[in-house]
């Protein structure tokens, strides 16, 4: 666990120091769990934004997006069922008086245990070489079966306690498993208690007339809301999506890990309407079709899994995250749910309007059933920047740290180095420069040797540098250096774009999936 909190402090410090997230208000000692992307930052969010809506909508005829209010009428709320059912299970210990969100020391105890499962694997690898099988070997070694029973007994048991409302046996595990305070060792617990995640605010000129509000603490509503006006106007059928990212907001009492948890963060979320009965074909394909986005980003397979729900959100009939291994284990990083009809019948309900698709083949109408994908923007952000952070030792004895982001979501494509600062080799790379970024995102960069150089871009996430020199003013070349191999080849400037295109177009990415 210490390692995991080393590399952790390292990608929060590194973030800082290559301008991609920034502590808010920082110069008033910051504000908790309230973050601010930086130059580089907000790049790379908005090309994982975009890798997304390509994927999501772009390359899928029957899927259109949206951009709703973050204001919406407080009966949405009701309907919504998070007035009264929107809470996390909260605990206090008395010794250190800090809060804590019970399912999260509970999930944390039992990550510790899937850690050990990890460590028995990693040294039947190292003693059985390229004979070792993963699979075998954890369906048949006897200890880390026991380990396995023991984390789902775990889980099992705080699903059902949470599923029942039933938060003294909550407490009752947490004590049983003699879960402590991780700020000062205590197992000195309060009960637990339910605590509603949601924003209120007033809309209004004047405290007699303002309206109680919320601020949203998920897109979803905004989708179902409009399903009727999206279907109409775009003369939709179904099966269709409607897709918005956006932000949200919760009062997170234990906000942590960086990025990971935070008040304020942004959605990525597809909401499906399907005809009532076809949920489970749906379900499978939608899970199907969300781990082939993931992994064309070349990340890694084995640092993501499925995990189904013990516990089923009032709303569900089947519902599944896409965990991936972050620096403190692995976390939920996408849900894929089957509300069934909950949502579109409830605001019929509290609205009195309609909400229903008259299907031309059954010659009738029906509340259509929902087939929701959910990712955070945020979380997605901390896995591709955590993944990418390498340390790397070199031939020659040095080592090297370098973010390997995948090249269709880096911030900067390409850096243009010239050489020197003098005998117009600063004219001819600004020159290219201009070239270059009509269609890229491209930096200059002429300060210190070329080497410290390439190193500044390797650890910023830059995939290419180009170095412009006196051979460049003879014959129209220059070296351009591969970020991930620091290979380097001489090619013409009429070829540079050519050569950046193929390896950071989103089209060569996409076509994977």
């Amino acid at each position: 666990m210490a390692k995991q909190e080393d590399v952790f402090k390292k990608v929060i410090s590194h973030a800082k120091e290559y301008g991609y997230v920034f502590q808010s208000s920082e110069i008033y000692d910051g504000l908790s769990a309230v973050y601010d992307y930086a130059q580089n930052g907000v790049e790379l969010k908005k090309n994982i934004r975009e890798y997304w809506w390509q994927a999501m909508v772009q390359l899928n005829d029957n899927i259109v997006g949206i951009d709703a209010a973050i204001f919406m009428h407080p009966t949405t709320w009701k309907a919504s069922g998070h007035v009264d059912a929107f809470n996390d299970p909260l605990i206090d210990n008395k010794d250190s008086k800090k809060r804590y969100r019970a399912d999260v020391l509970i999930e944390d105890h039992v990550a510790k245990i899937e850690a050990k499962i990890d460590k028995e694997v990693a040294k039947a690898a190292k003693r059985f070489g390229d004979s070792f099988d993963k699979k075998q070997f954890l369906e048949t070694n006897q200890r880390v079966l026991d380990y396995q029973t023991k984390a789902d007994g775990i889980l099992k048991r705080m699903g059902k306690s949470l599923e029942n409302e039933d938060l003294a046996d909550v407490k009752a595990l947490i004590e049983e498993l003699g879960i402590a305070c991780p700020l000062s060792g205590s197992k000195n617990w309060t009960d637990v208690k339910q605590f509603n995640l949601m924003f209120g605010t007033k809309l209004g000129a004047s405290a007699d007339s303002a309206m109680d509000l919320y601020l949203r603490p998920e897109t979803a509503q905004g989708i179902f809301v409009n399903f009727l006006n999206v279907q109409k106007t775009g003369r939709m059928k179904i099966p269709f999506g409607i897709a918005q990212t956006g932000k949200a907001f919760r009062n997170e009492i234990v906000a942590r890990q960086f990025i990971f948890r935070m008040r304020e963060f942004e959605q990525m979320e597809m909401q499906y309407f399907i005809k009532p009965g076809t949920q489970q074909e749906w379900y499978e394909k939608w899970k199907e079709k969300r781990m082939k986005w993931h992994l064309s980003l070349g990340m890694g397979e084995d640092n993501y899994r499925f995990h189904d729900h013990e516990k089923l959100a009032h709303y569900a009939d089947a519902a599944a995250d896409i965990e991936f291994k972050f620096p403190f284990g692995f976390k939920e990083l996408e849900g894929i749910h089957s509300r069934t009809d909950f949502d579109l019948s409830q605001h019929e309900e509290y609205s009195g309007k309609k909400l229903q698709y008259f299907d031309p083949e059954e010659n009738k109408s029906y509340v259509p059933y929902v087939l929701e994908t959910s990712i955070g923007l945020d979380r997605m952000f901390l896995a591709v920047f955590s993944n990418s952070l390498k340390e790397e030792e070199l031939e020659n004895g040095t080592t090297r740290t370098v973010l390997k982001i995948p090249a269709v979501l880096a911030p900067t494509k390409a850096a243009v180095l010239p050489l020197l600062k003098r005998d117009g080799l600063p004219e001819v790379a600004n020159k290219l420069i201009d070239e270059l970024k009509w269609d890229f995102n491209v930096i200059y960069d002429e300060k210190d040797a070329v080497g410290r150089r390439y190193r500044r871009q390797d650890a910023a996430g830059t995939p290419f540098c180009v170095t412009v020199d006196h051979q460049t003013l003879e014959d129209d070349t220059v070296t351009i250096r591969h970020r991930d191999t620091m290979e380097q080849q001489r090619v013409k400037l009429s070829q540079v774009k050519e050569i950046i295109s193929k390896e950071v177009d989103m089209r060569y990415w996409l076509q994977k999936i």
